[in-house]
């Protein structure tokens, strides 16, 4: 719930140790710090390629499955 009420509130208690950006949860500021450290702790289980945060990871891996996900609104073309 604390984290929530940030929303509300606008407080961003956690900083960057790298910059001066600031966010409300410190999860977020963890997966930030990763753009300023070069650390890529997730490695697509297909090939070598690693990715600093997981959802780029997931979106690269459909590469290799051929998963289409989405459907165009106006067609059937995925």
């Amino acid at each position: 719930m604390e984290n929530h009420i940030r929303t509300h509130t606008g407080e961003k208690p956690f900083q960057c140790p790298h910059c001066t950006r600031r966010f409300s949860r410190k999860v977020t500021m963890d997966r930030h710090i990763r753009t300023h450290t070069g650390e890529k702790p997730f490695q697509c289980p297909h090939c070598t390629k690693r990715f600093s945060q997981k959802a780029h990871m997931d979106r690269h891996i459909r590469t290799h499955t051929g998963e289409k996900p989405f459907q165009c609104p106006h067609c059937t073309r995925r």
